[in-house]
């Protein structure tokens, strides 16, 4: 009887780690196969920014080939984390930590392509008028973001509402840009940010060009290039509207937390076919 189920025991216990080995396994060719299909894509031409830097060039079969036209500055704005949460039947507060991973990975893309600044849009004033459990789950994932943000090599700066009792405490060493990390790409963060916030400031209508962007609150926010928001809203939402006056706008359909490395490729390609000629 105790020798049956000893038997037992270990035939169990066997097939358990075979079981482990095969779904280990299993994943293995599944990444695999990801990566190859991603460098199928690249080699095509669908993500051509991989390895190109600013003012490289892309060889396009003409003679002397084309200069790439990288954009200095992209905006980000991360939209559909409570929409993602629904599908996975969750909590929808629970779809901004889902969010924390594609931010980094979008940096570092960033970074990558020679990108030189790059915001992200975090909350508004206007988010926080949401259920209290919302507000207090996208304030501590902005935290977090920023936290990882601080860990790479970056010269950031957060930008927001610091007297409003919802700006997290936590940000404000922040709020004056900080080279961290030997610095590198500018990074701003928006945190609890307001366009009536923003031209708060500004004494009267009219002036120069210069002297309004200086009496902005996000005055050392340069102008913007390209805004890229995920969640397929088609939209900017308050974002930076002085910044963005000139910026072309690429809408992925994508909920942000299902964020792939193609959403930015697909952009900066997209980016390439747009007369840009800010009004001239």
């Amino acid at each position: 009887m105790v020798k049956g189920q000893l038997k037992e025991l270990v035939r169990g216990s066997v097939e358990e780690t075979r079981d482990e080995l095969l779904e280990a396994e299993a994943e293995k060719l599944t990444q695999a196969a990801q990566y190859e299909q991603n460098e199928q894509r690249r080699g095509s031409g669908l993500f051509p920014m991989r390895c190109i830097g600013m003012g490289k060039k892309r060889n396009t079969g003409s003679e002397g080939g084309d200069h790439m036209r990288i954009p200095r500055h992209i905006g980000v704005i991360p939209d559909g984390n409570r929409r993602w949460a629904e599908r996975a039947g969750l909590p929808k507060k629970d779809g901004y930590a889902h969010g924390l991973a594609p931010g980094s990975e979008l940096l570092r893309l960033a970074r990558d392509a020679g990108i030189q600044e790059i915001t992200y849009y975090g909350f508004t004033t206007d988010n926080c008028k949401r259920p209290p459990e919302q507000v207090e789950a996208f304030s501590q994932a902005c935290v977090e973001a920023i936290g990882l943000i601080a860990s790479e090599p970056v010269s950031l700066l957060v930008i927001g509402d610091e007297e409003a009792p919802t700006f997290p405490r936590a940000l404000a060493p922040y709020t004056t840009r900080r080279d961290l990390n030997g610095g590198g790409i500018r990074v701003n963060f928006l945190v609890d940010y307001g366009w009536e916030w923003d031209l708060a400031c500004l004494e009267r209508s009219g002036g120069s060009r210069k002297k309004i962007c200086d009496g902005l609150r996000s005055h050392d926010v340069s102008r913007v290039d390209l805004v890229i928001r995920w969640g397929g809203m088609r939209r900017l939402s308050g974002f930076l509207p002085v910044q963005s006056v000139y910026a072309d706008i690429f809408v992925v359909d994508r909920l942000w937390p299902d964020f792939q490395p193609e959403d930015f490729y697909q952009a900066l390609e997209w980016y390439q076919k747009q007369d840009v000629t800010l009004g001239g």
